[in-house]
């Protein structure tokens, strides 16, 4: 079983993230795609045997039309809600309650899912446990490669330079004025990728022991189920409970001010830039809740 709480598994489900990676107008192609692109993610993982890909293939369409069907709807409010608070002036809480709007959502799709996550890693056999621990170890090494190259003035330049690719999505151009602006706020939030890397790193063990828990007592669905029900529970629970929560919780109060910061010095026209793709994704997420299974 890869990691459930990745950002890779969120980017696939979690609609309004998918559509800031890949762009208003492939949303829909996007996720009409998605069980597609979720299971060649999950493959990529653990090598899937031919029997395996039967009914994962089928468990996967399952979840994307439940997904569809209830879930879709939800988001245009979000969206909706986006774009009110675009026009006005939001504050720390109300991008608190939209992250935690978001979280929510997430691990109502990873509740739902659990039938299907118990079976996958049930079958797993000891190569595929090996394969996905191999997997882990290279995401890991991308990871440094990426995040950690340099010292902290090239780390926090990659970081901003990958929070502006975000925000131009949504606004458009910035000037040079409004760059030195954001990138003040950008450096304000503490850098520590030493953190960051040991938390995917401890979340990969717990999904690895248990997997090989299962394997190894050939525990039923249920007691499969109940395993990894506390492991997303504890998970999105972790940074509240963790010894690292004055850190975490910097680097959230931080986080919050630079993104308060981007919409305070947008101009009216980047507003508006922003509010007519929230709006594309509005009419598009109206119409996939539409389209047939």
């Amino acid at each position: 079983m890869p990691d459930i709480h990745s950002p890779a598994l969120r980017r696939v489900f979690l609609i309004v993230l998918m559509a800031v990676l890949a762009g208003c107008s492939s949303l829909r192609l996007a996720y009409n795609h998605g069980d597609t692109l979720l299971y060649w993610w999950l493959d990529a993982y653990v090598d899937l045997n031919s029997d395996q890909k039967v009914w994962v293939k089928k468990d996967i369409d399952e979840l994307f039309h439940w997904h569809r069907k209830t879930q879709l709807h939800d988001y245009v409010q979000i969206l909706q809600t986006g774009q009110r608070q675009l026009a006005g002036n939001p504050t720390v809480s109300d991008l608190d309650a939209d992250y935690d709007e978001i979280k929510r959502r997430t691990q109502l799709l990873l509740f739902k899912a659990l039938p299907e996550l118990a079976d996958l890693a049930r079958s797993l056999q000891p190569e595929q446990i090996a394969a996905l621990e191999k997997k882990f170890a290279a995401n890991n090494a991308e990871f440094r490669k990426k995040n950690m190259k340099g010292d902290k003035e090239a780390q926090q330049k990659f970081r901003y330079k990958k929070s502006m690719e975000q925000f131009e999505l949504w606004f458009g151009p910035f000037s040079a004025e409004q760059e030195a602006q954001i990138r003040r706020a950008s450096d304000a939030r503490p850098l520590d990728n030493d953190i960051w890397l040991d938390e995917r790193m401890r979340r990969q063990k717990n999904i690895l022991t248990l997997v090989q828990k299962v394997q190894r007592e050939k525990l039923s669905k249920e007691a499969t189920m109940a395993l990894i029900h506390t492991l997303i529970k504890d998970s999105f629970e972790r940074l509240e409970h963790s010894e690292r929560k004055p850190f975490f919780d910097a680097y959230d109060e931080a986080t919050m001010q630079f993104i308060l910061t981007v919409i305070k010095i947008a101009t009216p026209a980047q507003k508006a830039h922003a509010h007519k793709r929230m709006q594309g994704w509005i009419d598009d997420f109206k119409s996939l809740a539409a389209e047939p299974r």
